[in-house]
């Protein structure tokens, strides 16, 4: 999923930034403010230590080098498909690249995430680092690469398939250059980050591996892009029953499905939410009925429900769920009746957080960024990082390079022209975390580990 620009957003002081949406198609607004120039001393420190270290220049030369060759893993997934639910023969394919590359105790876990340890020198922390294997295009879909005007078409190939290539170009680079990290890093292509997903494969990781001390996503975005920030989101189906019964004979002696759905959508439509935390909610589906000279026996809708804090979120819900009680209420006394009535299921289920701006995983991004001439531009949505974030361990979200658009459409296309330069300025950003042996040590700190939930 690509990143989205919350208005809410908030930084601290020395991390004003840019605030802007990844991809014009899906932004929400955007303010401008000066770009950080300050980043705790250690952090400085230890990335010009790091860049100016021999064996990682010829290390970012190598993701350089091997830019063409990852374009054909890129190809190459890009043509599984991998719709929701069905990832697995994507899972397979980007599993045997992982071992080919070195990771031969990779495996597939329970949940269908492609999982690799890459283990440190010892001591170190453990950091994730993870794309999504899922696209939201459903089987069937034309997914063969077409490349015309310098640029590469497909459904996915930049959402998230950019940023599986990429980690198997790190993985590469890393072996083929004998770069050993201080800290693990745990390599990961995970399931159901799209649609009703719900971060299945994320939650999944995070209930097994109770060690992890950090987390550094792909997804497609400028050059300079951190995500800090992680959207809340609930979503409901909402199923009304009544007897029904014909438009004529049975009127005025049943309710309504339709009817009362209708009632319950005016409601809905009416309540108010906060700008900040930024809340917002939608009816996104409706359905329902039999003909249209019959009294609706049932009608169905879907609700979406976001926010950028919980408390928020949580409030929105219980104003919405009071609509649909009220709404069939009102239509059962309007035919002065009791036989219409109203379910609700939770279907979707994203714990929401953020990463402070002034913590070290954000300055460690910051501090990059700037290495490589780019401003940070500090953004939230919906990721894999929700989970991470909601339990209190750091995590961003940041791109792997090249240019992307029309995300979510059958004409997703990359410009992956020089997109080996965002994959250098990531990597740097990673092995600064997790540190790298007789260079740097880490300056993601380990954290005790979390106990079984």
């Amino acid at each position: 999923m690509p990143l989205l620009l919350p208005t809410s957003l908030r930084v601290a002081p020395f991390l004003l930034a840019v605030l802007c949406a990844a991809g014009a198609a899906h932004a929400q607004g955007s303010a401008v403010a000066p770009t950080p120039t300050q980043v705790r001393p250690e952090v400085d420190q230890s990335y010009t230590q790091l860049l100016a270290a021999p064996a990682v220049k010829q290390l970012l030369e190598a993701v350089k080098a091997d830019h063409e060759r990852s374009v054909e893993d890129l190809r190459m997934l890009t043509e599984i498909e991998a719709p929701p639910f069905k990832e697995q023969k994507r899972a397979e394919a980007f599993l045997a690249r992982m071992k080919a590359l070195g990771l031969s105790d990779a495996r597939i876990d329970a949940e269908g995430n492609v999982v690799g340890l890459r283990k440190g020198t010892g001591n170190g922390p453990k950091l994730l680092i993870s794309a999504h294997l899922d696209t939201v295009f459903p089987a069937g879909t034309d997914v063969k690469v077409k490349e015309r005007d310098g640029k590469l078409y497909a459904p996915g190939i930049s959402d998230d398939t950019r940023g599986l290539a990429v980690l198997l170009s790190w993985l590469k680079v890393l072996n083929d250059n004998n770069i050993q990290t201080v800290g693990d890093l745990l390599f990961v292509g995970n399931v159901g980050e799209e649609e009703l997903g719900n971060l299945r494969g994320m939650k999944a990781l995070f209930r097994e591996h109770l060690d992890i001390d950090g987390m550094v996503g792909l997804e497609p975005a400028p050059d300079g892009t951190v995500l800090m920030l992680g959207t809340a989101s609930h979503r409901y189906e909402v199923n009304f029953k009544g007897p029904g019964g014909h438009s004529y004979a049975a009127f005025g002696q049943v309710p309504s499905a339709i009817h009362g759905m209708g009632r319950a959508i005016a409601k809905i439509a009416e309540i108010k939410t906060p700008s900040f935390p930024k809340t917002t909610f939608t009816v996104g589906t409706v359905g329902g009925g039999t003909s249209v000279n019959t009294i609706a026996p049932d009608a169905r809708m879907a609700v979406d429900i976001r926010s950028d804090e919980m408390g928020a979120l949580l409030e929105t819900e219980k104003k919405i769920l009071a609509a649909l009680d009220e709404a069939v209420s009102e239509e059962n006394k309007r035919w002065n009746v009791n036989t219409l009535s109203v379910s609700h299921k939770l279907i979707g289920d994203r714990p929401g957080g953020r990463t402070p701006s002034d913590s070290v995983i954000v300055e460690a991004a910051v501090r990059a960024n700037s290495a490589f001439g780019h401003k940070t531009l500090l953004s939230g949505a919906s990721t894999d990082a929700n989970v991470p974030m909601s339990l209190g361990i750091p995590a961003i979200i940041v791109g792997g390079g090249g240019k992307t658009g029309g995300f979510h459409a059958l004409s997703e296309w990359i410009d992956v022209t020089d997109g080996w330069k965002g994959a250098q300025n990531a990597l740097a950003t990673v092995l600064g975390l997790v540190g790298v042996q007789g260079v740097t040590q880490p300056l993601l700190p380990k954290r005790p580990p979390r106990q079984p939930s």
